[in-house]
Protein backbone atom coordinates (compact mmCIF):
# COMPACT_ATOMS: atom_id res chain seq x y z
CA UNK A 1 0.00 0.00 0.00
CA UNK A 2 1.21 3.55 -1.23
CA UNK A 3 0.58 6.55 0.82
CA UNK A 4 0.54 10.10 -0.56
CA UNK A 5 1.76 12.99 1.50
CA UNK A 6 1.45 16.45 0.78
CA UNK A 7 2.82 19.69 2.22
CA UNK A 8 0.17 22.02 1.52
CA UNK A 9 1.21 26.08 0.73
CA UNK A 10 3.58 26.30 -1.89
CA UNK A 11 2.60 22.73 -2.93
CA UNK A 12 -1.31 21.53 -2.66
CA UNK A 13 -2.60 25.00 -2.61
CA UNK A 14 -2.48 27.48 -4.90
CA UNK A 15 -1.26 31.17 -3.80
CA UNK A 16 -4.39 31.55 -3.37
CA UNK A 17 -3.87 29.17 -0.17
CA UNK A 18 -6.92 27.29 -2.33
CA UNK A 19 -7.53 23.62 -3.65
CA UNK A 20 -8.11 24.60 -7.35
CA UNK A 21 -11.13 22.65 -9.04
CA UNK A 22 -8.27 20.61 -11.18
CA UNK A 23 -6.31 19.34 -8.12
CA UNK A 24 -9.94 18.58 -6.49
CA UNK A 25 -10.66 16.46 -9.51
CA UNK A 26 -7.65 14.66 -9.00
CA UNK A 27 -7.76 14.05 -5.19
CA UNK A 28 -11.32 12.20 -6.11
CA UNK A 29 -9.73 10.34 -8.82
CA UNK A 30 -7.06 8.79 -5.81
CA UNK A 31 -10.03 8.13 -3.84
CA UNK A 32 -11.91 6.50 -6.66
CA UNK A 33 -8.66 4.22 -7.35
CA UNK A 34 -7.98 3.65 -3.47
CA UNK A 35 -4.80 5.36 -2.95
CA UNK A 36 -4.66 6.51 0.74
CA UNK A 37 -3.46 10.47 0.94
CA UNK A 38 -2.69 13.11 4.07
CA UNK A 39 -0.77 16.17 4.81
CA UNK A 40 2.18 17.00 6.56
CA UNK A 41 2.24 20.68 6.77
CA UNK A 42 3.33 23.83 9.21
CA UNK A 43 -0.12 24.98 9.76
CA UNK A 44 -2.36 24.25 12.81
CA UNK A 45 -5.29 22.05 12.69
CA UNK A 46 -7.41 25.41 13.04
CA UNK A 47 -5.45 27.32 9.70
CA UNK A 48 -5.67 23.46 8.02
CA UNK A 49 -9.35 22.36 8.19
CA UNK A 50 -11.13 24.92 6.16
CA UNK A 51 -8.75 24.21 2.98
CA UNK A 52 -9.16 20.76 3.67
CA UNK A 53 -12.92 20.67 4.38
CA UNK A 54 -14.80 18.30 1.72
CA UNK A 55 -11.85 16.75 0.58
CA UNK A 56 -11.94 13.74 2.14
CA UNK A 57 -8.61 14.02 3.94
CA UNK A 58 -9.60 10.90 6.42
CA UNK A 59 -6.13 9.90 7.66
CA UNK A 60 -4.49 11.13 10.58
CA UNK A 61 -2.78 14.37 9.56
CA UNK A 62 0.62 15.86 10.65
CA UNK A 63 0.18 19.36 11.86
CA UNK A 64 2.86 21.67 13.16
CA UNK A 65 5.69 20.07 11.01
CA UNK A 66 5.10 16.80 13.07
CA UNK A 67 4.50 18.17 16.72
CA UNK A 68 1.29 16.63 16.42
CA UNK A 69 -0.76 13.81 14.83
CA UNK A 70 -4.60 14.58 14.15
CA UNK A 71 -6.98 11.94 13.96
CA UNK A 72 -9.88 12.90 12.07
CA UNK A 73 -11.82 9.92 13.11
CA UNK A 74 -12.74 11.15 16.82
CA UNK A 75 -11.21 14.42 16.62
CA UNK A 76 -7.76 13.89 18.85
CA UNK A 77 -4.12 14.31 18.90
CA UNK A 78 -1.66 12.21 19.22
CA UNK A 79 2.37 12.06 19.58
CA UNK A 80 2.42 15.84 20.82
CA UNK A 81 6.32 16.64 21.33
CA UNK A 82 6.16 19.92 23.68
CA UNK A 83 8.53 22.89 25.00
CA UNK A 84 9.37 22.67 28.35
CA UNK A 85 9.18 25.64 30.35
CA UNK A 86 12.89 26.66 29.82
CA UNK A 87 12.72 26.28 26.42
CA UNK A 88 9.58 28.58 26.41
CA UNK A 89 11.16 31.13 28.40
CA UNK A 90 14.39 31.31 26.05
CA UNK A 91 12.42 31.65 22.81
CA UNK A 92 10.12 34.49 24.34
CA UNK A 93 13.32 36.26 26.44
CA UNK A 94 14.96 36.72 22.03
CA UNK A 95 11.56 38.05 21.34
CA UNK A 96 11.47 40.50 23.49
CA UNK A 97 14.44 41.03 23.28
CA UNK A 98 14.33 42.37 19.92
CA UNK A 99 10.46 43.54 20.54
CA UNK A 100 8.93 40.72 18.92
CA UNK A 101 5.85 39.69 20.10
CA UNK A 102 5.68 35.92 20.60
CA UNK A 103 2.63 33.75 20.07
CA UNK A 104 2.51 30.26 21.96
CA UNK A 105 0.32 28.00 20.99
CA UNK A 106 -1.32 25.37 23.34
CA UNK A 107 -2.18 21.85 23.02
CA UNK A 108 -5.52 21.74 25.62
CA UNK A 109 -7.37 18.50 25.95
CA UNK A 110 -7.42 15.70 23.26
CA UNK A 111 -8.78 18.19 20.60
CA UNK A 112 -8.30 21.91 20.78
CA UNK A 113 -5.80 23.98 20.35
CA UNK A 114 -5.34 27.87 22.04
CA UNK A 115 -2.72 30.98 21.86
CA UNK A 116 -1.63 33.11 23.81
CA UNK A 117 0.06 36.30 22.88
CA UNK A 118 2.00 39.64 24.76
CA UNK A 119 0.60 42.88 23.84
CA UNK A 120 0.29 43.39 20.07
CA UNK A 121 2.80 45.96 18.54
CA UNK A 122 1.91 46.75 15.34
CA UNK A 123 -0.89 46.26 12.53
CA UNK A 124 0.81 42.97 11.37
CA UNK A 125 0.74 41.04 14.52
CA UNK A 126 -2.71 42.53 15.10
CA UNK A 127 -3.65 41.26 11.19
CA UNK A 128 -2.27 37.67 12.66
CA UNK A 129 -4.13 37.46 15.49
CA UNK A 130 -7.33 38.58 13.69
CA UNK A 131 -7.09 35.46 11.22
CA UNK A 132 -5.85 33.24 14.40
CA UNK A 133 -9.60 34.06 16.38
CA UNK A 134 -11.38 34.69 13.01
CA UNK A 135 -11.02 31.62 10.01
CA UNK A 136 -9.59 30.27 12.50
CA UNK A 137 -11.40 29.96 15.43
CA UNK A 138 -8.86 29.65 17.52
CA UNK A 139 -9.14 31.08 22.05
CA UNK A 140 -6.56 33.74 21.63
CA UNK A 141 -5.72 34.44 25.50
CA UNK A 142 -2.88 37.00 27.35
CA UNK A 143 0.07 35.87 27.91
CA UNK A 144 -0.32 36.39 31.52
CA UNK A 145 -3.33 34.03 31.36
CA UNK A 146 -0.61 30.76 30.24
CA UNK A 147 -0.73 28.12 32.65
CA UNK A 148 2.57 26.84 34.19
CA UNK A 149 1.75 23.20 32.99
CA UNK A 150 -0.02 24.28 29.75
CA UNK A 151 1.63 21.77 26.89
CA UNK A 152 3.43 24.41 24.12
CA UNK A 153 3.07 22.41 21.28
CA UNK A 154 5.06 25.93 19.10
CA UNK A 155 6.14 29.29 19.56
CA UNK A 156 5.17 31.87 16.53
CA UNK A 157 6.18 35.61 15.36
CA UNK A 158 6.58 37.75 12.83
CA UNK A 159 8.10 40.76 12.40
CA UNK A 160 11.08 42.68 10.30
CA UNK A 161 13.14 40.49 8.68
CA UNK A 162 16.90 41.40 11.28
CA UNK A 163 14.62 40.54 14.34
CA UNK A 164 13.57 37.09 13.39
CA UNK A 165 17.09 36.57 12.13
CA UNK A 166 18.85 37.75 15.60
CA UNK A 167 15.81 34.99 16.95
CA UNK A 168 16.54 32.27 14.85
CA UNK A 169 20.47 32.60 15.78
CA UNK A 170 20.03 32.63 19.66
CA UNK A 171 18.15 29.40 19.48
CA UNK A 172 20.30 28.04 16.85
CA UNK A 173 22.48 26.29 19.34
CA UNK A 174 19.52 25.20 21.57
CA UNK A 175 19.73 21.30 22.06
CA UNK A 176 15.87 20.58 21.56
CA UNK A 177 14.67 23.67 19.22
CA UNK A 178 14.33 23.91 15.86
CA UNK A 179 13.18 27.32 14.08
CA UNK A 180 11.83 27.83 10.65
CA UNK A 181 11.13 31.20 9.01
CA UNK A 182 10.25 32.82 5.66
CA UNK A 183 8.55 35.66 3.77
CA UNK A 184 5.65 36.63 5.47
CA UNK A 185 2.05 36.20 3.30
CA UNK A 186 0.74 39.48 5.32
CA UNK A 187 3.45 41.64 4.29
CA UNK A 188 6.83 40.77 1.99
CA UNK A 189 8.47 43.01 3.94
CA UNK A 190 8.31 41.03 6.97
CA UNK A 191 9.53 37.36 7.94
CA UNK A 192 7.40 34.33 9.72
CA UNK A 193 9.38 32.57 12.32
CA UNK A 194 7.78 29.84 14.16
CA UNK A 195 9.55 27.91 16.98
CA UNK A 196 8.79 24.10 17.72
CA UNK A 197 10.62 20.69 19.59
CA UNK A 198 13.51 19.37 17.59
CA UNK A 199 11.78 16.24 17.84
CA UNK A 200 9.04 16.90 16.27
CA UNK A 201 9.46 16.92 12.35
CA UNK A 202 7.78 15.77 9.52
CA UNK A 203 9.81 13.03 8.39
CA UNK A 204 9.58 11.45 12.23
CA UNK A 205 5.49 12.15 11.71
CA UNK A 206 5.37 10.35 7.89
CA UNK A 207 7.47 7.46 9.95
CA UNK A 208 4.67 7.14 12.55
CA UNK A 209 2.25 7.43 10.21
CA UNK A 210 3.90 4.55 8.02
CA UNK A 211 4.16 2.44 10.99
CA UNK A 212 0.88 3.23 11.98
CA UNK A 213 -1.41 2.58 9.06
CA UNK A 214 0.75 -0.43 7.84
CA UNK A 215 2.22 1.39 4.53
CA UNK A 216 4.73 0.14 2.55
CA UNK A 217 6.24 3.07 0.66
CA UNK A 218 5.58 6.77 0.87
CA UNK A 219 5.20 9.37 -2.09
CA UNK A 220 5.36 12.42 -0.86
CA UNK A 221 5.55 16.23 -2.46
CA UNK A 222 7.04 19.34 -0.57
CA UNK A 223 8.43 23.01 -1.40
CA UNK A 224 10.32 24.54 2.14
CA UNK A 225 13.02 23.71 4.44
CA UNK A 226 10.50 21.55 7.04
CA UNK A 227 10.15 19.31 4.03
CA UNK A 228 13.22 17.77 3.84
CA UNK A 229 13.10 15.53 6.79
CA UNK A 230 10.33 14.08 4.91
CA UNK A 231 11.93 13.84 1.79
CA UNK A 232 14.60 11.53 3.53
CA UNK A 233 11.74 9.45 5.30
CA UNK A 234 9.71 8.97 2.02
CA UNK A 235 10.62 6.68 -0.93
CA UNK A 236 9.77 8.93 -3.45
CA UNK A 237 10.13 12.71 -3.28
CA UNK A 238 9.05 15.55 -5.35
CA UNK A 239 9.28 19.41 -5.57
CA UNK A 240 7.37 22.13 -7.43
CA UNK A 241 8.79 24.24 -9.40
CA UNK A 242 8.57 26.74 -7.15
CA UNK A 243 10.04 25.42 -4.46
CA UNK A 244 13.57 26.73 -2.59
CA UNK A 245 16.50 25.81 -4.98
CA UNK A 246 18.33 23.50 -2.32
CA UNK A 247 15.08 21.87 -2.29
CA UNK A 248 14.41 20.81 -5.42
CA UNK A 249 18.17 19.29 -5.14
CA UNK A 250 17.13 16.99 -2.87
CA UNK A 251 13.97 16.13 -4.15
CA UNK A 252 14.02 13.06 -6.24
CA UNK A 253 12.32 15.13 -9.12
CA UNK A 254 11.59 19.14 -9.77
CA UNK A 255 7.53 18.88 -11.18
CA UNK A 256 5.16 21.40 -12.14
CA UNK A 257 4.36 24.80 -10.36
CA UNK A 258 1.88 25.15 -7.66
CA UNK A 259 0.34 27.56 -9.03
CA UNK A 260 0.00 25.07 -12.31
CA UNK A 261 -1.56 22.02 -10.80
CA UNK A 262 1.87 20.83 -10.91
CA UNK A 263 1.28 18.29 -8.02
CA UNK A 264 -2.03 17.08 -9.52
CA UNK A 265 -0.68 16.89 -12.79
CA UNK A 266 1.89 14.48 -12.00
CA UNK A 267 -0.17 12.55 -9.77
CA UNK A 268 -2.38 12.09 -13.18
CA UNK A 269 0.34 10.29 -14.71
CA UNK A 270 1.93 8.79 -11.92
CA UNK A 271 -0.78 6.26 -11.04
CA UNK A 272 -2.31 6.70 -14.47
CA UNK A 273 -5.82 8.48 -12.93
CA UNK A 274 -6.63 9.76 -16.74
CA UNK A 275 -6.68 6.13 -18.13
Amino acid sequence: MELVVFDLDGTLLDSKSTISQYTEETLALLRRRGIAYTVATGRTLHASRTVLEGHAFELPHAFKNGVVIWHPDDDRFSHVNTLTSAEVAQVMSACYQNEVTPFVFTVEGENDHAVYHAPIRNKAEQFVINVYTGPRGLKAMPIDALSSDARISNISAIGAGEAISAITGSVRNAPHLVAYSGIAVEDDNLCWLDIHHSDASKGAAVDTLKSMLGIDRVVCFGDSDNDLSMFASADESYAPANAKSHVKEQADEVIGHHDEDGIARFLRKRFSLDG
